[in-house]
Order: structure tokens, then C-alpha cells, then sequence
């Protein structure tokens, strides 16, 4: 069976693609067989990881039930990926037939023996693609960027996900919160931080203790196609990256000695 996470925050900018890409990345360089999704109409995800996600078939295709989802799914070097594109952008108005929010958990059942994980970018609001991920998702990981008003943004999740746990995916739990962009040195950071492990206590969940820092390796790396685990292994937010992967499934996925 799959595990099915969504990196979700209704605020753009904190670093939910950096992530997605960098969980599959890590956890490919690891064994682990890897799946991302794209349900960010900007199509981020794919275009980051060096794909042309303007002609071939994408998430959308597959949600309209006009493409069966294993010939949509596309190879990259730091896993499979179900790209997207703005066509997505319309699934608000487009996907309004009863049962709408189980349009993409009835797609990835079929693939539940096939990868280890499901990693799913959702895009910056609370919408149908939201819910969709919810719904499909054992668990969320929220990014976060140290500022005041990324923190508004993961505080107002909450109640989009009791609505999913009341009446759709009972099982959906909070990972946990993950800081991006991260200097301990400063005092706002430090002042975020506090209020986050509040936040996350409501949750039910907590604050990671891997933080990501901040480098330009992050903003280079879509350039060349890659995620940051492959474009600058060695940086900051690589090694921040391998071991939040450490924190969560060390044990099962250990990193390989080669990769050090």
C-alpha cells in the first residue's frame, strides 16, 4: 500500500513545490518508489523537474476520465510524476457532478501497490483540488515560511480539514508543520516558531525538528530541471531535506552510504 501525503498551505510562496520535489527526490535516492502529483494548475511541479507539461497529457486529462492514469504518468530523475497544467484551473468549475471530491482518490487506487509514496503539490487555496488531495491523502505535511502571514494561512487549514475528516477521509492526520526558509538568528523566526508549535498543537500534531534553510541553490535548481537534492546535493537545504526524510522514515528508508 501507498503512503499518500499532501504538501498543502493555502499561501503560495512557502515552499510547497520545493518540497514535493525534494521528498520524491530523497526518497528515490533512498529505494523508495515514488509518485508525485501535481495539482497546482501553474503546473510547478513537473515544469520544475524538467518536463514540458504544455504538450502531453496531465492530471486534468485523467480527472475528466479522458486518459486512463498509468499512460499520463512521466519519468524524471527524481521519480514518476502526473503533471499538470492551467487547464486545471477550470476543475472549480468543470468538476461539479456529485462525488467530485473523490475524483483523484478513485484514479490512485488503482496505483496502490506500485509505489511507496504518493507525494501530491496542492496549489495555493483551499478549493475542489484541495479537497481532492484530502481526500486521497493518509497525511499532510504543511510548509511554512517564518512570517506572520504563512502562519494565517496554515491556522486557516484547520477547518477545511475537520470538514474532510467529518465527511470523507476520517483517517487524514497532520505530519506535521515544516519550516522553510529558516534562520534561527533571527528574532521573527524565533517568534514564528513559537507561535507554529501552537498552531500545530491544535493540529493534533507538531513542528518538525528539521528546519530548511535558506540558499539560492533552491531558486537554481527548476532552472536546470531539477529538485535541490539533485541540483546541490551537499547544500543547506539538501542536507536540511535528507534529514527531515531521516525524522520521518529513516528506518525504513535509511540514505545511502554512496550518498554522503
Amino acid at each position: 500500500m501507498s503512503t499518500v501525503i499532501a504538501i498543502t498551505n493555502q499561501k503560495g510562496g512557502v515552499g510547497k513545490t520545493t518540497t514535493s520535489s525534494a521528498l520524491l527526490a530523497a526518497l528515490k535516492q533512498r529505494g523508495a518508489h515514488v509518485l508525485g502529483i501535481d495539482l497546482d494548475p501553474q503546473g510547478s511541479l513537473g515544469f520544475c523537474l524538467g518536463l514540458d507539461i504544455e504538450s502531453c497529457a496531465t492530471i486534468y486529462d485523467v480527472m475528466r476520465g479522458d486518459k486512463p492514469v498509468r499512460e499520463v504518468i512521466l519519468e524524471t530523475d527524481s521519480g514518476d510524476i502526473l503533471p499538470s497544467n492551467i487547464l486545471l484551473s477550470g476543475a472549480e468549475l468543470e468538476f461539479n457532478r456529485p462525488g467530485r471530491e473523490f475524483l483523484l482518490k478513485s484514479q490512485l487506487d488503482e496505483l496502490q501497490d506500485e509505489y511507496d509514496f504518493i507525494i501530491i503539490d496542492t496549489p495555493p487555496a483551499l478549493n475542489v483540488l484541495t479537497v481532492n488531495a484530502y481526500v486521497a491523502a493518509d497525511s499532510l505535511i504543511i510548509p511554512m515560511a517564518p512570517e506572520i502571514l504563512s502562519l494565517l494561512g496554515v491556522s486557516q487549514i484547520r477547518e477545511t480539514i475537520d470538514t474532510v475528516r467529518r465527511h470523507y477521509n476520517s483517517r487524514l492526520r497532520v505530519l506535521g508543520i515544516l519550516l522553510n526558509k529558516f534562520n534561527p538568528r533571527l528574532n521573527l523566526n524565533r517568534e514564528v516558531l513559537e507561535l507554529s508549535e501552537q498552531i500545530a498543537e491544535q493540529l493534533d500534531s507538531k513542528v518538525f525538528e528539521s528546519k530548511i534553510r535558506a540558499s539560492v541553490s533552491v531558486a537554481e535548481a527548476p532552472a536546470h530541471g531539477e529538485s535541490v537534492i539533485g541540483y546541490a546535493p551537499h547544500s543547506k537545504p539538501a542536507l536540511d531535506f535528507q534529514s527531515l526524510v531521516d525524522e520521518l522514515w529513516g528506518r525504513q528508508f535509511p540514505l545511502p552510504d554512496d550518498s554522503d
